[in-house]
């Protein structure tokens, strides 16, 4: 029986070769994501584009459209793995393309590969139909780490600020919408604090619940929460469907919707809400005792 073919020719008809060529890898990613793939032969001529200078002077604004519409879709970390593995990423993502074989720490003895950790993540974002700015973010968080100090590795010590100029370099480069860029900054900050919220440091939580929105942007907030569950999930040993500690900050948040904060603000504002979200926590302990 005949199969159905990846792409259909009027999909590949296009004026410029580099958009063709990133097209191609976009409609790799349009595959079923159990086997979505390039074989050797879509690679090799992929690479051979990419010698001949196809990408060579095109403007990255007309690059993001074939990059997002790969991004998109069902299988966002196969166009990734194509475009790395045909030499393409590193000329249109150096930022993404350097953390490819960089080791990463983990919350267990293991290390992972950041190149990988993007992968995964980003495959859990599509499998949770995760909108533009959560997959960019997932995409770019970690430019900060390419670099790292070896001796410091797997840890990568003062990586955002490292990260924060490359962040707005893509996000300039590409011409990407504010919103896209907020949540990829955000993610920046935010990320890595979240796996270790606490629920015994009530008035750190509700800091950050101040500081990432979750009062003034509950939208922004949401988004972060979804990429910190989708990152946590790209480490490959986790179980459940849900990431512990943003349920935890969800919890803290409830806790402070029974704050009345009339005629309160600023740090008495603050000290309103840890409390609230220590008295929410201790009951929850006991509760469970």
């Amino acid at each position: 029986m005949d199969e159905t073919p990846p792409f259909r020719i009027e999909d590949m008809i296009e004026t410029h070769p580099g958009l063709a060529l990133l097209r191609l890898a976009a409609l790799i990613a349009e595959g079923n994501p159990q086997d979505a793939r390039a074989d050797e032969d879509t690679l090799d001529l992929m690479f051979e584009q990419m010698e001949v200078g196809a990408l060579d002077a095109l403007d990255p604004v007309r690059m993001w459209a074939e990059l997002e519409r790969g991004l998109m879709a069902p299988a966002p970390a196969a166009m990734v793995k194509a475009l790395r593995e045909c030499g393409v990423l590193e000329i249109v993502l150096p930022e993404v393309a350097s953390l490819f074989g960089v080791p990463h720490i983990t919350d267990t003895a293991d290390e992972i590969d950041l190149g990988v950790l993007i992968l995964n993540s980003l495959t859990e974002a599509a499998r949770r139909n995760a909108p533009l700015e959560v997959r960019f973010a997932l995409l770019v968080m970690h430019a900060g780490k390419s670099d790292s100090p070896r001796e410091h590795l797997p840890v990568h010590y003062r990586h955002m600020e490292r990260g924060l100029p490359r962040i707005h370099a893509i996000c300039d480069r590409f011409a990407l919408p504010d919103v896209c860029r907020d949540l990829a900054l955000l993610a920046l900050q935010e990320c890595e604090r979240v796996g270790r919220v606490s629920p015994i440091r009530a008035g750190p939580v509700a800091a950050m619940l101040e500081r990432t929105g979750a009062f003034r942007d509950p939208d922004l907030f949401a988004k972060l929460l979804l990429v910190s569950t989708c990152d946590y999930f790209g480490y490959g040993d986790k179980v459940g469907d849900t990431h512990p500690k943003a349920d935890l900050l969800l919890a803290a948040r409830t806790a402070c919707a029974t704050v009345d904060g009339e005629g309160l603000e600023g740090d008495d504002l603050a000290t309103a809400r840890a409390q609230a979200i220590a008295l929410a926590f201790r009951s929850e302990r006991w509760a469970e005792a």
